[in-house]
C-alpha cells in the first residue's frame, strides 16, 4: 500500500476521484447483485442437525414447526383463571390482539377461537387425556401442551396467537401491538399477563445505540486531543465514509455466503473501532510532523509512509484473526468473518489512500476551527509530551509496573473460570418484561421444563410402527429427569415421527444438561438396541450443547491458526521474535480480562444497573470465539 499512499499524497484529486469511483462501483454492484441476509444455522455432523433434518420431513408437520406463533399466559391475583370476571378481562385482551392485521387466529380456553383465519372448531382445544390414568406430576405438564388451556389447579391459563404470515414477515408494529395489548391488560381483574414467542423477541425494544454512543465519545476525545473541530471530525468522517462502502460490500458477500442479519451491525462496530483508530494513527503522525516544522506535503508523505505501514499490518492481523473463523467449519461464522474482514479492508484503504489525499489537499487547514484549549506549538520537543514522559517513567520502573499489571489482569480475568456457555432464555430477562412474566407463569402452572423441551426425531424401521414408538416413549418417560414424554403417532405410510420430552428442570439448570447426556449416552442406545427405530435428540438445549462441543473441538486449531499467523505477520513487520511474542502474550492476557468482565457483568450481573443490563444468563457460545478473533487482531495491532 506504500506506493499507492505516496501517489495519493502527490495526486490528491486523482486519489479522491479514484476512491469515489471505487465507492460508486461497489455501491452499484451491491444494488445489482447484492444478496439478502439470512440467519440459517446448521452444525455439521451433529445429532441435533440430524434431528432437525428428520423433523422437517415428517408428513404434515412442517407447517406446525415453522408457524409464527406467540403464547399469552395469565393468572389473576384475585380469583382462579376460569372465574367469569377473569375470563371477561382476558377475553377482551385476546379479542384486541385478534384484530391486529397479521394475526390470523387466537385460540383460547374460554370457548371458540377468535380471528378471521381460524379453523372451524369450537370448545377448549387443550390436549385431551384421561386424568385418572396419569400421575399428578405428568398431568401438570400435559395441561400445558395444547394450544390453550388451564393448569391443573386452574390458577394459570394460556392461549396461542397464530400469525398468518411467516415469522420473519410479521411486521414489528404488529409484534409491538401484541405486547402493548398485554401490557394494557395488566391489573384488569387482578390479571398478571405475559407473552413470549420468537416473533415478539424484539417488540418494544429500542434499537441499539452503541455505535452512536461510541462515535460521540470518540469525537469528544478527539476534540480534546487535537483541539480542532476539523481535526476531530476528520477521522470519524473518514471511518464513516469507508464504513458505508464496507456495508455495500457486505451485501455483495451475502450473494455468495450465508450472512446473518446482524452481521452488518457486528461489522459496523468492528469497522468503526478500527477505522477511527487507523485514521487517528495517520492524522496524529501528520500533526507531529507539522509541529516539528515540516511542510504539509512532506508531513502527509511521512505519515502515509510510517503510520500507513502500521495501519496496513494492523489491518492484516485483524483480517487474519477474523478469517481464522473458517477453521470452525460453520457457515454461520464464514459469512460473519468475510463480512467483517471486508469492512476492515475498506477501513484500511480509506486510512491509507483517502485520508493521505485529504491531508495533502487541505494542508494546515486540517486543524482549522481551533478550540479555546488548543495550544500553539512554540518549540517542538517530543520528549516533553505527557505520554513521552510516561513512557520514560515506565522504562525506569518496568518491573514493578509489569508485575502489578499482570496481577490486575489476572484478577480481572478470574471470572472466566466460571464461564457458562448457552443460549439465553426468557428467565434471564428483567422482572416485569412480558416474556419473563410468561416464563415464570408457565413454570408456575405447568412446570419449568415446559419452557425448554427436547424434541426427539424418530425414524422407525417399518412404516406405521406405532408399537415401537410407544415402547420407546415409555423408556424415555422412565428416566427420573423426565416430567413427560409425548409422542406423535406414525402415519401408516411414513416411518418418521417426533417425541416431545419435557424435563423436570428449567432449561438453564445443570440437571437439564445431565438429562440430555443420559438420553444420548444411555437411554436411547438401550431403547433402540433392538433395531426397531433410530432416535436423535434436537431442540434448543441440544443445539446449544452440540454447538459448544463443535467449538471446543475446533478451538485448538483455531487458536493455532490465528495466533500463529498473527505472530508471523508481526515477525515480518518487526523482524524480531521477542516483540511479536510479547505482543501475543499480552493480547491473550487482555482477551482473558475482557472475557472475565463479560462473565462478571452479563452472567453474574455485577454493575448491571450501572451499565443498563436488565437480565443475566449464560454467554452465547460463539461470543468467546468472536471476541478472541476481534480483540486478538486489535491487540496485536
Amino acid at each position: 500500500m506504500g506506493a499507492l499512499s505516496q501517489w495519493a499524497v502527490r495526486s490528491p484529486l486523482k486519489a479522491i476521484a479514484a476512491w469515489i469511483l471505487l465507492a460508486v462501483t461497489i455501491g452499484a454492484t451491491a444494488t445489482q447483485i447484492g444478496g439478502t441476509y439470512n440467519n440459517s444455522f446448521s452444525l455439521p455432523d451433529t445429532e441435533s442437525t440430524r434431528a432437525q433434518e428428520l423433523l422437517s420431513e415428517i408428513p404434515g408437520a412442517g407447517d406446525s414447526f415453522n408457524a409464527a406463533t406467540a403464547k399469552i399466559v395469565w393468572k389473576s391475583e384475585n380469583a382462579p383463571a376460569a372465574d367469569p370476571a377473569v375470563a371477561q378481562a382476558a377475553t377482551a385482551m385476546l379479542a384486541e390482539i385478534s384484530e391486529i392485521p397479521s394475526v390470523g387466529c387466537v385460540v383460547h380456553p374460554y370457548g371458540a377461537p377468535i380471528g378471521r383465519a381460524c379453523p372451524e372448531q369450537t370448545g377448549n382445544p387443550s390436549v385431551g387425556f384421561d386424568p385418572s390414568q396419569i400421575p399428578a406430576e405428568q398431568l401438570k405438564v400435559l395441561a400445558g401442551l395444547g394450544a390453550a388451556g388451564f393448569s391443573t389447579d386452574a390458577s394459570v391459563a394460556f392461549a396461542t396467537v397464530t400469525f398468518d404470515v411467516e415469522g420473519i414477515d410479521v411486521p414489528i408494529e404488529d409484534s409491538k401491538a401484541v405486547v402493548d395489548a398485554v401490557a394494557a391488560a395488566q391489573g384488569e381483574a387482578g390479571l398478571v399477563v405475559g407473552a413470549n414467542g420468537q416473533v415478539l423477541e424484539f417488540a418494544g425494544q429500542e434499537p441499539p445505540s452503541s455505535e452512536a454512543i461510541g462515535v460521540t465519545v470518540a469525537l469528544v476525545i478527539l476534540l480534546f486531543t487535537f483541539g480542532s473541530i476539523v481535526g476531530a471530525f476528520l477521522p470519524i468522517i473518514s471511518a464513516l465514509v469507508s464504513l458505508g462502502v464496507g456495508q455495500a460490500l457486505i451485501l455483495i458477500v451475502a450473494n455468495y455466503l450465508d450472512v446473518a442479519t446482524f452481521a452488518p451491525t457486528i461489522a459496523a462496530m468492528i469497522g468503526l473501532a478500527v477505522g477511527i483508530d487507523y485514521a487517528l494513527f495517520v492524522l496524529n503522525r501528520y500533526k507531529e510532523d507539522l509541529d516539528a516544522g515540516q511542510e504539509p506535503k512532506l508531513a502527509a508523505s511521512e505519515a502515509a509512509r510510517t503510520a500507513g505501514r502500521a495501519v496496513f499490518f494492523a489491518a492484516i492481523t485483524v483480517i487474519i484473526a477474523l478469517l481464522g473463523l473458517f477453521v470452525m467449519r460453520i457457515d454461520f461464522f464464514n459469512g460473519l468473518a468475510v463480512a467483517s474482514a471486508a469492512t476492515v479492508i475498506m477501513m484500511m484503504i480509506g486510512a491509507t489512500i483517502l485520508l493521505p489525499a485529504i491531508l495533502s489537499l487541505m494542508g494546515r487547514k486540517v486543524f482549522a476551527l481551533r478550540m479555546p484549549w488548543a495550544r500553539k506549538v512554540k518549540e517542538y520537543d517530543p520528549d516533553a509530551r505527557r505520554f513521552a514522559r510516561y513512557g520514560l517513567w515506565l522504562e525506569n520502573h518496568y518491573k514493578p509496573v509489569g508485575a502489578l499489571a499482570l496481577v490486575v489482569l489476572l484478577a480481572i480475568a478470574s471470572p472466566v473460570l466460571s464461564l457458562r456457555l448457552g443460549f439465553a432464555d426468557d428467565s434471564g430477562k428483567a422482572e416485569g418484561n412480558v416474556a419473563r412474566t410468561a416464563y415464570d407463569l408457565v413454570a408456575e402452572g405447568f412446570g419449568p421444563g415446559l419452557n425448554g423441551p427436547f424434541v426427539i426425531a424418530i425414524q422407525t424401521a417399518t412404516d406405521g410402527d406405532n408399537a415401537a414408538v410407544q415402547a420407546f416413549t415409555q423408556a424415555v418417560q422412565a428416566d427420573e429427569g423426565v416430567a413427560a414424554a409425548i409422542g406423535l403417532p406414525v402415519a401408516p405410510d411414513s416411518n418418521l415421527t417426533a417425541l416431545q420430552v419435557i424435563p423436570n428442570s428449567a432449561p438453564q439448570d445443570a440437571e437439564t444438561t445431565d438429562l440430555l447426556n443420559r438420553l444420548r449416552d444411555t437411554v436411547i442406545p438401550e431403547a433402540t438396541a433392538n433395531g426397531a427405530l433410530e432416535a436423535y435428540v434436537g431442540g434448543t438445549q441440544a443445539i446449544t450443547t452440540d454447538f459448544t462441543s463443535v467449538l471446543v473441538d475446533a478451538l485448538p486449531l483455531f487458536l493455532a491458526v490465528v495466533v500463529g499467523m498473527g505472530f508471523l505477520t508481526l515477525v515480518v513487520l518487526f523482524r524480531s521474535i521477542l516483540v511479536p511474542l510479547v505482543g501475543a502474550i499480552t493480547s491473550l492476557l487482555s482477551l482473558s480480562a475482557a472475557m472475565g468482565v463479560t462473565v462478571a457483568v452479563f452472567q453474574w450481573g455485577w454493575l448491571g444497573d450501572q451499565v443498563g443490563i436488565t437480565g443475566t444468563g449464560p454467554i452465547f457460545p460463539f461470543l468467546p470465539i468472536m471476541v478472541f478473533a476481534i480483540l486478538f487482531g486489535l491487540g496485536l495491532a
